[in-house]
């Protein structure tokens, strides 16, 4: 059996800087629609990581606010290692286009209270009591001040 490939598995984590933006896969269906993956990444990898709750707090709002301002978007993961989400959408948007949505997103978050979390109960969540908006938005505020340098 041939070695799968995993694009996530190849990139060099020691070699990229934080936050940012960047095309991590793309696959183009035989009707010729193009599926194309975001890494997200918020946090340098192997030097910090996202807590739980913040995490899934940012997972919530996250794929409310980016849907506000982006079209055909499929989802909005967290990475297991809790450095930041992959973005899968059909179609392919330019690097700035995707980090503009992204930046406006956590503009948002910073707004954000607790009644804006959607997905919260039992019903609507398998982890419902493990949120943070506090620490969400603390996440938020080092991405948009190290984006902005």
């Amino acid at each position: 059996m041939d070695k799968i490939k995993v694009e996530s598995f190849t990139l060099d984590h020691t070699k990229v800087d934080a936050p940012y933006v960047r095309k991590a896969g793309k696959i183009t269906t035989p009707q010729g629609d193009i599926i194309q993956k975001y890494d997200l990444r918020l946090v340098q990898p192997n030097q910090g990581a996202i807590s739980t709750g913040a995490l899934h707090t940012l997972e919530h709002l996250l794929a409310t606010y980016i849907r506000e301002e982006m079209a055909d978007v499929v989802d909005i993961s967290p990475m297991g290692c809790r450095t930041g989400f992959y973005l899968i959408r059909i179609g392919e948007l330019e690097l700035e286009e995707v980090e503009a949505v992204l930046i406006s997103a956590l503009e948002k978050i910073l707004e954000a209270d607790l009644g804006d979390i959607p997905a919260t109960t039992a019903k609507e969540c398998g982890n419902y009591r493990d949120h943070s908006l506090f620490g969400a938005q603390e996440y938020a505020k080092v991405v948009l001040k190290d984006f902005s340098e």
